[in-house]
């Protein structure tokens, strides 16, 4: 088995490293010490054809593997997980789901749109009161002729804001049955819809998270994607991939905050040598290169399953779970390399360490993934 980067990853990385190197490292302080949401690059990314990573050609997209796509977010996570993180929202979620579950007609519509970021996409299941228990949700949708009137809210929605195309989940049967839930695309603009405030987060900053609001919300069946009914299964089947991209995102920062480690321990001189030969601190970075390679492997076999059509319910909750632990280990580590400086802005191990945390919680926390994996497992 070869686990060299394949061609389309080699080009893939270092197209990422020299766009990033011009629009987004300078920039990265700035943007998370102010909260900026850069629309500019990911209209950017668009050209590069990293914001439709797994869309087909005959839809605009670039038509890769999950292979690739791993290794985009995973770059883009090195320089920005915050960039990470909007790319892989945009790619796997809203994207992902019309992709997966959109009709021919829905695919022709929004793809195009999304693949190039012209529209940026959100994605909306999470509610103020139903966090890890997504089927207890409280957004309604009625029928109203050939229209679907929706009543509610959702929060913690990335691109909220600044999207220009929602795929909502809402409840048109009854609370709590799994059936009871049905998909819609809700477009920007759409009388009844609109956004709520930005929250003010302690990491991920440069990555827009807000609310999406619906006040009698008027949406056209057509905008249904599949069957009244089946909005619920839908997205746990889109989450099983969108587990895969968490997974990559802490992989990202933790090399990201491995690397900068690694760096200063090599160039650190203390007591006459450098820190780097002092066991301590030799077994800190031997213990974070460990932790990066298992959760790489973890997360190759679930995107190879992913690519062979096989079900990654539990695998890509095991990387997810894993990967997501082991960035906030890995940048806890890297702070502590660094000591004092390690604690300061002037280097970025402050940011990878903020950043971490979000992949423990986001598409379902590590106790959720757990649940995951021993139903999977105990059966």
């Amino acid at each position: 088995m070869d686990f060299s980067y394949n061609e389309n990853q080699q080009m893939i990385a270092d197209m990422i490293r020299t766009f990033g190197k011009n629009e987004i490292t300078p920039n990265v302080r700035e943007w998370d010490d102010n909260q900026i949401f850069p629309i500019d690059v990911f209209k950017k990314l668009g050209e590069l054809g990293l914001m439709g990573v797994l869309v087909p050609t005959e839809y605009g997209g670039s038509g890769f593997s999950y292979t690739e796509y791993v290794t985009a977010i995973e770059e883009l996570s090195i320089l920005d997980p915050s960039i990470g993180l909007s790319m892989a929202a945009h790619n796997s979620l809203c994207t992902g789901h019309i992709l997966q579950f959109g009709s021919e007609d829905q695919k022709k519509k929004w793809l195009p749109k999304l693949v190039t970021a012209e529209w940026i996409g959100a994605w909306g299941l999470t509610e103020h009161n139903t966090g890890s228990d997504a089927g207890g949700m409280s957004t309604t949708a009625k029928k109203d002729g050939e229209y679907w009137v929706l009543n509610g809210a959702k929060n913690f929605i990335t691109h909220a804001i600044s999207g220009n195309i929602a795929v909502v989940i809402a409840r048109t049967g009854k609370k709590g049955d799994a059936h009871g839930m049905t998909t819609f695309v809700v477009e920007k603009g759409t009388e009844g819809f609109t956004s709520g405030k930005k929250e003010d987060k302690l990491g991920m900053r440069a990555s827009e998270t807000a609310e999406l609001i619906f006040d009698n919300c008027r949406v056209h069946e057509s905008s249904i994607l599949g069957n009244v009914g089946d909005g619920f299964i839908q997205a746990m089947k889109v989450l099983d991939g969108g587990r895969i991209s968490i997974a990559s995102l802490g992989l990202g920062i933790a090399k990201g905050a491995y690397q900068t480690a690694k760096k200063y321990s090599k160039e650190r001189e203390q007591f006459g040598k450098t820190i780097s030969n002092f066991q301590a601190i030799a077994f800190k970075i031997a213990d974070m290169a460990t932790k990066i390679e298992a959760a790489e492997l973890l997360i190759y076999k679930a995107a190879y399953l992913k690519n062979n059509g096989k079900k990654v319910t539990m695998e890509g909750a095991m990387a997810k779970y894993f990967s997501s632990e082991m960035a906030v280990e890995v940048s806890t580590d890297a702070v502590q390399v660094l000591g004092g400086y390690g604690y300061t802005k002037d280097f970025p191990v402050e940011r990878y360490y903020r950043d971490s945390k979000l992949c423990t919680i986001g598409e379902g926390t590590s106790e959720i993934q757990k649940a995951v994996i021993s139903k999977q497992i105990i059966k």
